[in-house]
């Protein structure tokens, strides 16, 4: 049996979401327990109306909840019974094999960074996401995301291998192309953190480290992991998130113009359906922390409960793939490899 926690309490929206969502995957998946972590009586009232296995749905009670807009030292020091720190506490006590929380984003990484640690080796947890490609089966995972915006090269090393894992062990690709994300594809362009970087990746053998790639490739299918630091991580998902939404209005708007149009929108329905789907945000929803030791992914703040069933299957794959025990093992690698020491600054 499989045991995800889930901040219930999380997000822009709390057990609404996180509880549909929670009940949707129990009814998918068998061998899954869920503990729900929040105020007790609220969500055993909202249960009140749903039909459920008890034996595989518990509450843990939280009296605490970090709020959105909560600065990242006040949920540290004042919300120590806060739904996002008793779940990630559950992770640390292996009551639960991962957490899934749609908070406040800096602060489930400070928390989870506290209460978990990172992996030997490591200096900085990444934030890691997938983004889709131009091919229908082929999507590519982008780090860091927004845990790091002051990074050195080696820090992007250390991204590269944990990527590198997790693409391999979830998405099943025995050789993952390693890319840099820069400014152009020549050697010569970038600042120096970026040519240090690729310097670096060079003499690690035992990844595959492919060259730079510029932002309009990404979604080429050519790479499966792209690396960067956390402010253009951030700034290129946010990016992305905002140009799907973008389109897909675009093209509504489009098709509701006039008669003609909207015979012609529902002549090319199964097509719009099958395109809007490609770029919905929501089906990439669930970014993981790794770098630590347990499993937290992150759900878009303002994710659906459909939304958030793709963050509780990231966190299910990861804890099934055991990434945080394979990241130990590649991070072993880099170390007896010629790069500098790992692990000397925080």
């Amino acid at each position: 049996m499989l045991t995800i926690a889930i901040d219930a309490m999380g997000g822009d929206y709390g057990p609404p979401v996180t509880i549909s969502a929670s009940l949707e995957m129990l009814a998918k998946y068998a061998d899954l327990h869920i503990i729900l972590v929040g105020d007790e009586g609220l969500l055993a009232q909202a249960l009140q109306t749903h039909s459920y296995d008890k034996t595989r749905l518990t509450v843990q009670h939280a009296s605490q909840q970090v709020e959105m807009d909560e600065s990242v030292s006040q949920a540290l020091r004042s919300k120590k019974d806060s739904s996002m720190r008793v779940a990630i506490n559950l992770v640390k006590e292996r009551r639960a094999q991962a957490c899934v929380s749609a908070g406040n984003t800096g602060a489930l990484m400070a928390t989870a960074r506290f209460v978990l640690k990172t992996l030997p080796g490591i200096d900085r947890p990444a934030i890691i996401s997938t983004f889709p490609t131009i091919h229908l089966n082929k999507n590519v995972r982008m780090l860091d995301l927004g845990a790091n915006v002051d990074t050195r090269a080696e820090d992007l090393v250390q991204f590269a291998v944990m990527g590198s894992v997790l693409a391999s062990a979830v998405d099943d690709i025995p050789n993952p192309k390693i890319y840099l994300l820069n400014i152009g594809e020549e050697d010569i362009k970038g600042n120096e953190q970026v040519k240090q970087t690729a310097q670096l990746l060079a003499q690690a053998q035992f990844l595959n480290y492919a060259g730079y790639i510029e932002g309009d490739t990404i979604y080429k299918g050519e790479a499966d992991v792209v690396v960067c630091d956390g402010f253009v991580g951030n700034v290129t998902l946010k990016t992305t998130e905002g140009v799907a939404i973008f389109i897909s209005r675009l093209i509504k708007e489009a098709f509701m113009r006039n008669m003609w149009t909207k015979l012609i929108g529902c002549l090319a329905k199964p097509v719009l359906k099958t395109f809007i789907k490609r770029i919905d945000p929501e089906r990439y929803n669930g970014a993981s922390f790794i770098g630590l030791q347990g499993i937290v992914v992150k759900s878009h703040g303002g994710a659906s409960a459909r939304g958030f069933t793709h963050a509780i299957e990231e966190a299910m794959i990861s804890a099934e793939k055991n990434i945080p025990e394979r990241i130990r093992h590649e991070v072993e690698q880099l170390v007896k490899s010629s790069l500098p020491p790992q692990g000397s600054h925080s």
